[in-house]
């Protein structure tokens, strides 16, 4: 395959900056209310990504509504952009967004009508579930081909990843994301994100409930040894790091 990359007016993907910053800009002035108006976002930890590079950057983190989580994290890497640490209060920042921002998100999920669209050309990266498709449980291969477009992502810019593939909390890792790292080599990003299934539907378009207070904490990057750690390991190093593993279950069972 023909290497992309990003140009002055097009992304890796071919779609215009200018349309990605309009889009960005508006879902943005939409949203903003949700996570600093009726309800709030707390950040911690933004201090660990604002010297990251450029490119070469993926971010991995638990998953709680389809949307909600990833338009928040649209605000937290534009702010992070234009120089505000664990702060989304000054939304000019929405004027110079990061365009080379993209987000892995399942077929099914985004193939439901003309706004899921705009979704997906603000930076959405499409994939199919390879354990479920609708209702059905199935055990579909590993597309090749999604592992690509995953890449060129992440050589253009940073990529959103949710291993659990599901808002189920405490659902297992998937282990295609170790492929994409083993082949990419980008530095990796822990993000843990909660409130967001208490304020919003779980495709995080509809309000349930207001005076949520929504956190979002994003930790240093996993330290990863991809010659010597196993697919195992490295699963359960990201697992524990978005704090999904058996033993974060175990405490919020007893807590």
């Amino acid at each position: 395959m023909k290497k992309k990359e990003s140009t002055l007016f097009r992304d890796a993907f071919g779609n215009f900056h200018f349309i990605k910053r309009f889009l960005i800009f508006t879902f943005g002035c939409i949203s903003y209310n949700r996570y600093n108006g009726f309800n709030q976002l707390h950040l911690e930890g933004t201090e660990y990504i604002k010297d990251l590079p450029d490119k070469k950057v993926l971010f991995v983190s638990n998953h709680q509504t389809y949307f909600a989580d990833v338009f928040a994290m649209f605000h937290v890497f534009c702010s992070v952009k234009n120089g505000f640490v664990n702060s989304i209060k000054n939304p000019i920042y929405l004027l110079n967004p990061k365009v080379n921002l993209y987000y892995v998100a399942a077929k099914e999920t985004m193939n439901q009508g003309f706004l899921t669209k705009l979704f997906t050309y603000s930076g959405g990266i499409i994939v199919k579930r390879t354990w479920r498709e609708g209702d059905k449980q199935i055990n579909r291969p590993v597309d090749v081909s999604e592992i690509t477009r995953m890449g060129i992502a992440i050589n253009d810019g940073w990529l959103i990843t949710f291993p659990q593939g599901t808002t189920q909390a405490f659902a297992p890792g998937r282990r295609g994301i170790v492929h994409v790292i083993r082949k990419y080599s980008p530095i990796v990003v822990p993000i843990v994100i909660d409130g967001f299934q208490k304020a919003y539907d779980k495709k995080g378009i509809r309000i349930k409930k207001k005076g949520v207070l929504q956190k979002m904490k994003f930790k240093e990057p996993i330290q990863l040894n991809l010659e010597k750690d196993t697919t195992n390991s490295i699963m359960e190093k990201i697992m524990d790091a978005i704090e999904q593993s058996p033993k974060y279950r175990y405490r919020k069972d007893n807590s």
